[in-house]
């Protein structure tokens, strides 16, 4: 798995810089129509994908909240503007949030509120709330009462120039040019990037035309997987210290590493080939 990994992102990475310039281009010539390729045509990769893939369905989404998770690593979510281009990102992040015994959830004790309604609908229904009063998160309901996986973080692969105004329009503050791993390295930033805000909320992920996800091409092995705990938990007893949190080992564009959780993943690797 990891000699194809590394291979994947070495076209990836080619992708980006060799299009850095035409992007906004490449872009323009998206073919919108509905069913038609809305791949770039100066992408094999996308090409590749587009042909062989469609949208992922109600059973992708119908499994349990950890399962779900783990199951987003690797997928590509993917956004269409008003204007017809289309954002496109790997998932290499993600958090359970189990519901009712969960006490870091939004639906601990089983409370369903007008806010965290999402959170029981089926499973692929996006669940949008905000933070300090101006921060948009995005999650995905999954199997169980009030479950849901929140998206942490993104690999930008399609449509970076206009992840990058979308961000620059949502700061405040004027500020330097985002560097590709700056752009959807966290929650709120993955939603500034694609523009998504609550108007998401309580969307179905299996039949929205703004927003949906399709398969990944090369999906990681449990030995990419970094399971630790969630960030921002704070004061939730036993819960803060749940291993509920998942990313991809050795990839750029996680929000926040855990090396040391690292290390015994490394550790138990080379005990396990002696």
């Amino acid at each position: 798995t990891m000699p194809r990994k590394r291979k994947l992102l070495a076209q990836l990475s080619a992708l980006q810089s060799n299009s850095s310039c035409p992007q906004i281009n490449a872009l323009e010539n998206l073919n919108t129509t509905p069913g038609g390729d809305c791949s770039p045509k100066s992408s094999k990769y996308f090409v590749t994908e587009k042909r062989n893939s469609s949208r992922l369905e109600a059973d992708f989404f119908n499994q349990p909240c950890v399962s779900l998770a783990k199951s987003f690593l690797g997928q590509i979510l993917v956004r269409r503007l008003p204007d017809g281009r289309e954002l496109w990102g790997r998932i290499v992040e993600t958090e359970a949030y189990l519901g009712g015994e969960d006490e870091a959830s939004h639906s601990k004790g089983g409370k369903q509120t007008q806010r965290n309604a999402a959170m029981f609908m089926k499973p692929g229904t996006l669940y949008v709330y905000q933070i300090y009063g101006i921060y948009f998160c995005v999650n995905v309901s999954s199997q169980g009462e009030g479950a849901a996986v929140l998206l942490r973080s993104l690999e930008p692969l399609q449509g970076l120039d206009a992840m990058r105004e979308l961000r620059r329009t949502s700061r405040k503050a004027p500020s330097k040019l985002l560097k590709d791993w700056q752009l959807c390295n966290g929650p709120s930033r993955l939603c500034q990037a694609l523009g998504i805000d609550k108007a998401f909320d309580q969307r179905d992920l299996t039949q929205d035309t703004d927003i949906w996800l399709v398969p990944g091409q090369d999906l990681p092995g449990e030995q990419d997987v970094v399971t630790t705990t969630r960030i921002g938990i704070g004061n939730r007893g036993e819960w803060a210290q749940k291993p509920l949190r998942f990313y991809l080992r050795g990839n750029k564009f996680v929000s926040v590493v855990d090396k040391k959780t690292e290390r015994e993943m490394a550790a138990r690797g080379h005990l396990s080939c002696s």
